[in-house]
């Protein structure tokens, strides 16, 4: 019988947690844009914050497939950056504790990870636990940008309208959490930032922007954005500096405002058949992400 407590240790001088919201964000998956490790790196930087719990990295993780950087000096081995899987403990500008589980995508277990997962939950009576990430979109960095919402229980996602019915695209431990804790009834969800396609390998804060923003509302947490806010004004200044220099990129951007603007409009009519040669099928999105997933990895599939 598996022991989750095999995979993590926990500080046993934790204040009460009841009632706690976890974030949950893993590298080595789907981020385009680097959407959801810009609101990682955010929060880490600008909040105060304390490891409370550490995963056993060499068990799930593959140094081969993700080599961890050393430091040669001279005549000997002077550091090893060892990755880190583990939980931090924060407080909102309310005093509000929450939780972030952050680090590299375990690349064996994941089924034993998703319990070790849930019996965090359970440990610290979390009340939610919340994904978030970037996915390419065929979409223009002209528009506001859209969010894909999932749930174990629909009333956890409110208002987000779902544009696809079904859709297979690659599995992801964190994607396995979420399904394993709503099996289990616990509360999970998850948001998915649309990245203009065409800024998926780039930085793009505006995503990271969005993602927080999300993730706030849901949690009900008061978390400061100023410095997503800069980094997107500066970004979103360099990318129309690049349009305005370059009439193909010009015809692209246009081509996909055009394609947004009418998806939006046969929303609004309330009949996405509409116009449906403009708009992407779940063929077409799953074949982005999987050429998004290759390129992270270094093939050209």
């Amino acid at each position: 019988m598996f022991d989750p407590e095999e995979l993590y240790e926990v500080d046993s001088e934790l204040p009460e947690l009841g009632g706690a919201v976890l974030l949950h964000q893993l590298d080595g998956f789907m981020d385009a844009g680097t959407a959801g490790k810009a609101v990682t790196e955010h929060l880490t930087t600008r909040l105060d914050n304390r490891i409370v719990a550490r995963f056993d990295i060499d068990r799930l993780i593959d140094y081969r497939a993700r080599r961890p950087t050393m430091t040669f000096a001279a005549d000997h081995w002077e550091s090893f950056e060892a990755p880190e899987l583990a939980v931090r403990l924060f407080h909102d500008e309310g005093g509000i504790p929450f939780l972030l589980l952050s680090g590299p995508e375990p690349d064996h277990e994941w089924e034993r990870y998703a319990t070790a997962v849930r019996a965090l939950v359970e440990r610290w009576g979390v009340r939610m636990v919340v994904s978030f990430h970037g996915i390419p979109m065929g979409a223009p960095h002209t528009r506001p940008l859209g969010v894909t919402a999932h749930s174990t229980r629909t009333e956890l996602i409110g208002d987000y309208t779902p544009v696809l019915n079904r859709l297979q695209v690659p599995g992801s431990a964190s994607a396995l959490t979420e399904l394993r804790l709503g099996e289990s009834g616990h509360d999970a969800l998850g948001f998915a930032a649309h990245v203009p396609h065409y800024l998926a390998q780039s930085r793009y804060p505006a995503a990271g922007l969005t993602l927080l923003g999300s993730i706030t509302r849901v949690a009900g947490l008061s978390v400061p954005d100023e410095g997503l806010v800069e980094a997107a004004r500066a970004t979103d200044a360099e990318i129309e500096r690049q349009v305005s220099e370059s009439a193909e990129i010009a015809d692209v951007v246009r081509a996909l405002e055009q394609q947004y603007d009418t998806f939006v409009e046969a929303m609004d009519k309330k009949n996405l058949l509409a116009d449906e040669s403009h708009m992407p099928t779940a063929e077409e999105l799953g074949a982005e992400f999987e050429r998004f997933l290759a390129e992270q990895q270094g093939h050209n599939d």
